[in-house]
């Protein structure tokens, strides 16, 4: 009787969410396939006993933008303490009228409305689902219709673990961020060291130890106990909370985003939440506790405190940069600071030598690429050197570290010539005329006025009709000039047509094959590409750039042909690549199985060379401007070639700079990674493919369309690659030319950074470091 009272009352409470009456979570034991959340019902899926919720929430770092994930429910914990354990998709962040649906197939998906995409599915509709539960575990479950667990939110934890769930090897938490963007710290689960607190995937800056034993998992106990457990689930490692034994309702561990990771109990006389253990006692041990760059000096209160001792004046993105610039206009000094150990930042590996202080100082000086060392100063006489503007680390009297950093010592740049304004005193004279000039200057004849704007009048007569005579002179010339196109290339082997031959070669623009693309064919039967390019361009401009463009010559490059410049028209003509272009062969499930693995790395590499030669191969600079997949065509061995290259001197007036050879190497890094993964057309493609490889599933981002293997090591080498170019800070950002040698083997390369991280002033500012509430 209890059973149908409780169910007639689930039933009536789902019947009043769902017409707006009422505007809290429903319980619910099992949910049913085809059962939707949705932000602007708010409405929740709620395990049995209520302790656990999974729904939207609002995201606070983002106004208007909601994540969806598990959070804790219980009465006993006030609204502003349920905090979240499990989000869906890590960061994924969705609009105000988006919904999560476990669909009719058996799939968990989420849907952004703003974007209308799918941003995230289980991938589940192959296992039979026949229903979820939210248990009172705080697990998210699949069920199939032999009520067998097919999938589980346990087995793709985000920053936090909860009694009962393991972390099996080479799974991870990651940290949440501050700036709504990847975090730099995980807790790493080991093959054979255990447990890892790193930053990146290079700095290891805790460990659990170094068990015998291997393939261990680690686990949260319901006691409040952190454990390493062997495959019979025996414990080989355990430390313990200081609440340890006692009666406590409710636990989680979490890697806070500070990047240490702490154990928290629920007080239930303080009603709040209170850390019992913690990994890294001192926080300025967390490496880079202070951001991308600053010291962290440990307070008597247990809290970090972050200082910039640093000044910069040529940076404008990081007030904490160090000011060295590694191309000093004249002399550097070495500035001292006692107490003080530093780390370089990408790469976060210092050079490290043995050495003496006086020695280690003076081998910085002389390196102009060495920004800043380290002298233990502890009997080991280790140097270490790091050649990055990026730099951090801490500070303290107990340490015998000294450490210089280097700085320029170049006097401040001036703009001669140039003042907004005269100073008080000054002895500069006013350039004005006098008043009596001004008042002469003022004063006109109205006969002379009448007699000039007659004058004029006829010459513009006159003018225009020589204009319309020397006109009709120029087209019949070109018409000539015309009819030996074929036959007369110029100077730079170009061949010049007109728009009437324009329209004979093309068949009246009959073939096209692509946007503004057209095939042609010459007298002598060669095959041309003609180019639209649809814009009005100044005759004398747009045949310099072409003159550029035709003494460009590389094996990777589109030949251009030729060109048409005649009254409002402009064409270019290139060599025709019989395979068409690589966004096709991505495209097409059929063509994409002829570009193998290896086939996608020749084009990379093919590729590179050419943005290379663009950069620093030719006489005078030149960037590309638009490089991506409908740029780079095939010819009929497959190799590929960029076409394209240099249109954009038609465009501005300002020559090539190097800002335009960063954006092609950005254009490089999407490339690459919309080749590797052949997704083209998914929204994010980028974020999703660094999520999945700092996630340590490389191999997921790879085409599932694949035939043959795939090289895991030039995999891991070309992702890697791919997210530096990737790099918001342009500055950190490769050359081509490191691009073609770390494609060729011939260069090793760092694991990058988060390649989306925008460096937002407010972040290299100093701040005060402290736990943060739970």
């Amino acid at each position: 009787m209890v059973k149908q009272e409780i169910s007639l009352f689930s039933s009536l409470l789902l019947l009043f969410v769902s017409i707006g009456f009422l505007n809290f979570p429903v319980a619910s034991s099992e949910i049913p396939l085809g059962s939707r959340l949705s932000v602007v019902e708010n409405n929740f899926w709620v395990s049995s006993k209520g302790n656990f919720a999974f729904g939207f929430f609002n995201r606070t770092d983002q106004p208007n933008q909601f994540s969806v994930g598990i959070r804790f429910n219980s009465k006993s914990i006030p609204v502003g303490n349920q905090t979240v354990i499990w989000g869906v998709g890590a960061d994924v962040t969705v609009g105000n009228k988006s919904y999560f649906e476990l669909t009719q197939n058996g799939e968990l998906v989420l849907f952004d409305s703003s974007k209308g995409v799918t941003v995230w599915a289980s991938k589940t509709s192959p296992l039979s689902v026949g229903s979820a539960v939210l248990l009172d575990t705080g697990n998210l479950v699949l069920l199939n219709r032999g009520k067998d667990i097919v999938w589980q939110s346990f087995d793709t934890p985000s920053n936090t673990l909860l009694p009962g769930q393991k972390l099996s090897v080479f799974r991870m938490l990651r940290a949440a961020s501050k700036n709504s963007v990847s975090s730099y710290y995980s807790l790493y689960m080991d093959v054979s060291s255990g447990l890892q607190l790193r930053w990146e995937t290079d700095v290891i800056y805790w460990t659990s130890g170094s068990p015998s034993h291997s393939n261990l998992s680690a686990i949260l106990t319901s006691d409040g106990a952190l454990q390493l457990i062997d495959q019979r689930l025996k414990p080989v490692w355990s430390v313990f909370g200081e609440d340890h034994n006692e009666n406590v309702a409710f636990r989680f561990l979490r890697l806070d985003v500070d990047g240490n990771l702490r154990l928290y109990s629920w007080v239930e006389t303080l009603r709040s939440w209170r850390s019992v253990w913690q990994a890294v006692e001192n926080q300025c041990d967390v490496f880079a506790t202070c951001g991308l760059c600053g010291i962290c000096l440990f307070a008597a209160s247990n809290s970090a405190v972050c200082k910039c001792p640093f000044t910069s004046t040529t940076s404008s993105t990081s007030k904490c940069l160090v000011p060295y610039r590694q191309n000093c206009g004249s002399s550097s000094t070495m500035n001292l600071y006692e107490h003080t150990k530093l780390y370089g930042m990408y790469p976060p590996n210092d050079t490290v030598i043995q050495t003496s202080l006086q020695q280690c100082k003076s081998l910085c000086i002389q390196d102009p690429l060495c920004t800043a060392v380290t002298f233990t100063n502890d009997g080991s006489a280790q140097c270490r050197m790091k050649k990055t503007q990026y730099v951090t680390g801490y500070s303290d009297p107990s340490l015998s570290s000294v450490s210089f950093v280097k700085m320029c010592l170049d006097p401040v740049a001036v703009l001669p010539n140039f003042s907004i304004s005269s100073p008080p005193n000054s002895d500069l004279k006013s350039s004005s005329p006098p008043n009596s000039d001004l008042k002469s200057s003022s004063e006109f004849c109205i006969p002379c006025l009448i007699g000039a704007a007659s004058g004029t009048f006829v010459a513009f007569i006159a003018i225009q009709i020589g204009i319309g005579f020397c006109l009709c002179k120029r087209r019949r010339s070109i018409r000539k000039k015309a009819a030996l196109a074929y036959k007369v290339p110029n100077s730079k082997g170009l061949i010049m047509l007109s728009y009437t031959e324009i329209k004979d070669l093309t068949g009246n623009f009959k073939h096209q094959i692509g946007p503004k693309m057209f095939k042609g064919m010459l007298l002598n039967n060669q095959p041309v590409a003609i180019k639209d390019l649809k814009a009005t361009i100044e005759e004398r401009k747009f045949r310099n750039v072409i003159s550029k463009i035709g003494s460009i010559h590389h094996k990777n490059l589109v030949k251009l042909e030729g060109y048409c410049c005649e009254l409002g028209h402009r064409f270019l003509v290139y060599e025709y690549a019989k395979n068409g272009s690589l966004h096709k062969h991505i495209e097409d499930s059929t063509l994409s199985k002829r570009l193998t693995w290896r086939k996608r790395i020749d084009i990379c590499l093919s590729v590179a060379r050419a943005i290379s030669y663009l950069h620093t191969g030719c006489r005078e600079f030149a960037s590309h401007g638009n490089l991506k997949c409908e740029n780079v065509v095939l010819d009929e061995n497959l190799e590929a070639k960029v076409t394209e290259f240099g249109l954009g001197r038609v465009h501005r007036e300002a020559s090539d700079s190097g800002d335009h050879a960063a954006r092609d190497v950005e254009d490089f890094g999407k490339m690459m990674v919309i080749l590797v993964s052949g997704r083209q057309e998914v929204e994010n493609v980028c974020e999703w493919a660094y999520n999945e490889w700092i996630g340590g599933q490389a191999e997921r981002v790879v085409d599932e369309r694949f035939e043959g293997g795939v090289d895991l090591e030039e995999l891991e080498r070309a992702l890697r690659i791919a997210f530096w170019c990737l790099q918001v800070d342009e500055r950190m950002r490769p050359q081509m030319g490191e691009v073609v040698k770390v494609l060729e083997g011939t260069l090793t390369v760092d694991p990058p950074p988060p390649p989306f991280v925008c460096r937002r002033p407010q972040e290299e500012e100093e701040w005060s470091g402290s736990d943060p509430e739970p």
